[in-house]
């Protein structure tokens, strides 16, 4: 009872923060080149368990989060492309150092060094691209589409869960995740396409659909996310399994670390930027 308290506790402080977050550009910035801040720092901690490996935590951590400040600075007009020279620097040095390390196997450093950027920062990175819209004349900030994706996910997991419960019968992927099912999959996508039309009548008839998707649309968004987030789970799920742990870390009580509460959104956000420009190219 203690820990459903602490969970439920700590479950809606984390909504409340990513809801109310995105209502101010500066605000989601802030929380969220702190969340990649230390979700590298989890990942870089958790890898560097491992026999031979040996990452550099502190500069893997300040690249990954100087990169979340220089595509905010970049999509939001502030900052020119050389904002990025730095962060390019640092990944060269990254890879360079290892001639002069003598690690016991710079391919594997190389690789969890690399997996830090591509993996974390780089999709934390695209939260900015979804936030910031160039209208021809200057740039403007919505929160409307990346809140989505988060809402979207928030309710996969939930209806996942209870159609999951009650009807789940047939394993999606047993060997990584025992307790998905098809049932829970399909139940939670259906209900988030319902909810990603009711966004798109709500948005429209208060005019405030930003990106001016019809409702077709914003199902495919929804749906996008689904499939995705869903991925991005069990790709958590298969790096857990393969260091051989529960929970990536203890940060959030009763929810884990930083990547198990963001495990799904690590693919669901750069497919819903990809999502979103294939719509303008037809």
């Amino acid at each position: 009872m203690k820990n459903f308290i602490i969970r439920t506790i700590t479950g809606v402080l984390f909504v409340a923060a990513i809801v109310t977050c995105f209502l101010r550009a500066e605000a989601m910035i802030l929380l969220f080149a702190l969340v990649t801040g230390l979700t590298i720092w989890e990942f870089t901690g958790l890898v560097n368990e491992l026999e031979r490996i040996t990452i550099n935590r502190m500069i893997c951590t300040v690249a990954g989060v100087y990169f979340f400040f220089a595509m905010a600075g970049y999509n939001s007009g502030l900052t020119p492309a050389t904002v990025f020279i730095p962060y390019l620097v640092s990944i060269i040095y990254l890879l360079i150092a290892e001639l002069y390390l003598i690690h016991d196997d710079p391919i594997g450093d190389w690789s969890y060094t690399m997996m830090s950027q591509l993996y974390i920062a780089l999709p934390f990175s695209l939260l900015n691209v979804l936030a910031f819209r160039s209208t021809g004349y200057d740039i403007q900030y919505t929160y409307l589409i990346p809140l989505a994706v988060f809402v979207f996910l928030w309710i996969n997991d939930t209806g996942a869960y209870l159609c999951g419960s009650l009807l789940g019968k047939h394993k999606l992927f047993p060997r990584i995740s025992p307790g998905k099912s098809w049932e829970g999959s399909i139940g939670g996508g259906l209900l988030v396409v319902a909810i990603a039309v009711l966004i798109w009548y709500l948005t429209d008839k208060y005019g405030v659909n930003d990106l001016r998707l019809n409702a077709y649309e914003w199902a495919g968004l929804g749906l996008t996310v689904v499939i995705f987030g869903t991925w991005g789970d069990l790709v958590e799920s298969l790096f857990k399994r393969t260091l051989g742990i529960k929970d990536s870390g203890n940060i959030l009580p009763g929810h884990g670390g930083m990547l198990d509460r963001f495990d799904s959104s690590l693919l669901a956000i750069p497919a819903a930027v990809v999502y979103l420009y294939t719509l303008t190219l037809f």
